[in-house]
């Protein structure tokens, strides 16, 4: 009598192999036998009548970390297949925490979130986690931004050799509580005060650990490729795998540099340097809307910055620098304002910086500027920039694994509000529908591989990411000819259509398309060697 028995499924193993029918029998939460037919019977019979059978996706760039906090349920991503997100990127990462950054982070758990911090260590943050509950496992790299605050606060200055070797003792605690690795934000401040060799360091560090390193890299625009040749330098040095995060070309004069990116990739792993990447299926980067200010206008913080933005004299020169800079990229219509915090500035979510400009009677800079100082330095944006024949290219790549960029959402309470990017409710499921289905730029093998296999590689875990007898049963089931992402810019909060069963650890957590509400998700940690697969 097995717990869960899948009949009459297309079994699609994540290998990147052709599917095959076959039923999938699941008992204590492991995937006990892979036959057709199983004949013995099952307290739950679920026969999905040819439709995809399929390992949970794995979601290698999230930012859900502090999301599962608010809601257990991660109820935009599982909706559409995810059972591993993988948080901590873009040197983002909610551990470890000291006096310098503590009252920072107070504020922020407090305003965006209504948590309170209860964590310092990087373990003591999984242990929160594990403990609440959550609808899907959770792994997390060690973010470098963090590690930096942690010593140096927001200044702009290179590190003392003490500093340095605080910054790695962080880095070794970390590994060894749990981390997968160490991820750089190399454009936002304080982690792009970083030089080279510092991110070397402490990469070595989690590299010796059995770690990766992520980065979002210097530039994904005009020196896209120098930004790369930085990454796989790290990578060389350190004698770490380097994972380049959402590989993409911004601005319509850098479209077409990702066949040059994608094949310094290639030169690298010929000599023997481990480079992948991971991607987002859509045209528009999200991110604070206080990046679009040059760095060195950042040193000392968001408070300081709301300082220097009402000097007029700043101001001036600020203003002008942006502007030029701005209209290089495409000019203010395609900046969208997402989210804001001071209801009086709701009607401006979904409207772009033009839009908004006009309405105020404003230049667009002044009306930014403006908003961040009156939001202290709280406004997402969401930005176009990226050409659809590039994300068409990199999708192809071998290299290239999907992940989502965003964070786990619902369409209810505090994660409910906004006008987020689209990617945190569909990234999956566009990927199956539209670029599968519809445009046939990969098939259903090569993208299940992309979203499943090739990430648990690149996680170092051997008992996820692949159908096969003894693996942990994280299993998602979805109809081929009716997935698809429903959630769009102007109105972001809906979930996927097509993902008929989702189960979590032998539990299900998805069942006829609709939330069980289980939380039988588990907070992975770093204890395993690497498979090749690739």
């Amino acid at each position: 009598m097995y717990d869960i028995l899948i009949k009459n499924g297309r079994v699609i193993d994540g290998s990147g192999t052709p599917w095959f029918y076959g039923d999938i029998a699941v008992s204590g939460g492991k995937i006990v036998k892979i036959s057709r037919p199983i004949r013995e019977t099952a307290w739950r019979i679920i026969d999905v009548r040819g439709n995809i059978v399929c390992p949970g996706f794995i979601d290698i760039h999230s930012h859900s970390d502090l999301a599962l906090l608010v809601n257990p349920l991660a109820e935009s991503k599982v909706r559409q297949g995810v059972t591993l997100e993988v948080g901590g990127n873009c040197g983002h990462s909610p551990a470890p925490v000291t006096d310098r950054w503590e009252e920072d982070l107070k504020r922020e758990l407090k305003i965006n979130y209504g948590l309170k911090l209860q964590w310092r260590g990087f373990g003591e943050f999984l242990d929160i986690i594990q403990t609440r509950g959550i609808s899907v496992n959770y792994a997390s790299l060690v973010g470098h931004e963090a590690v930096r605050k942690c010593v140096l606060g927001y200044r702009n200055t290179r590190p003392s050799a003490e500093d340095l070797h605080k910054m790695g003792d962080m880095v070794s605690n970390a590994m060894k509580q749990g981390a997968f690795g160490i991820s750089t934000g190399l454009i936002y401040p304080p982690g792009s005060y970083a030089d080279t060799d510092e991110i070397i360091f402490l990469a070595g560090i989690a590299g010796n650990c059995g770690g990766y390193y992520a980065t979002h890299m210097r530039d994904e625009g005009d020196h896209l490729l120098e930004a790369v040749k930085e990454a796989v330098l790290i990578g060389e040095r350190a004698g770490i795998p380097v994972q380049i995060s959402h590989h993409k070309a911004v601005g319509k004069p850098n479209w077409g540099k990702v066949k040059d990116s994608l094949a310094l990739m290639e030169e690298a792993r010929e000599r023997g340097i481990d480079v992948t990447c991971d991607q987002y299926p859509y045209t528009a980067a999200s991110t604070n809307l206080s990046s679009i200010i040059p760095d060195r206008f950042h040193d000392g913080g968001s408070g300081e910055l709301i300082r220097k933005l009402k000097d007029p004299q700043i101001r001036k020169e600020l203003k002008k620098e942006i502007t030029r800079e701005q209209l290089n990229k495409g000019g203010w219509a395609v900046i969208f304002i997402s989210s804001v915090g001071c209801s009086k500035n709701k009607w401006l979510e979904g409207k772009n910086l033009e839009e908004i400009g006009k309405a105020l009677s404003k230049d667009p800079c002044d009306a930014a500027l403006e908003l961040i100082i009156e939001e202290k330095d709280r406004v997402e944006m969401i930005r176009f920039g990226m050409d659809e024949g590039d994300i068409r290219c990199v999708m192809k790549h071998r290299l290239t694994m999907i992940g989502s960029d965003g964070s786990a959402r619902a369409n209810y309470g505090v994660l409910g509000t906004g006008k987020p990017h689209p990617r945190s409710y569909g990234t999956f499921a566009r990927v199956l529908g539209r670029y599968v289905r519809e445009e046939k730029v990969l098939t259903l093998e090569e993208a299940v591989k992309k979203m499943t296999g090739l990430p648990a590689w690149r996680l170092g875990i051997k008992d996820r990411g692949l159908l096969k007898e003894g693996n942990w049963a994280d299993i998602t089931v979805f109809d081929p000819g009716k997935i698809e992402d429903t959630a769009t810019y102007f109105e972001p909060h809906r979930y996927a259509r097509g993902i008929l069963y989702v189960i979590v650890n032998g539990r299900l957590v998805i069942d006829e398309g609709e939330h069980t509400g289980e939380l039988s998700g588990m907070v992975l940690r770093k204890n395993q060697k690497r498979v090749q697969i690739i």
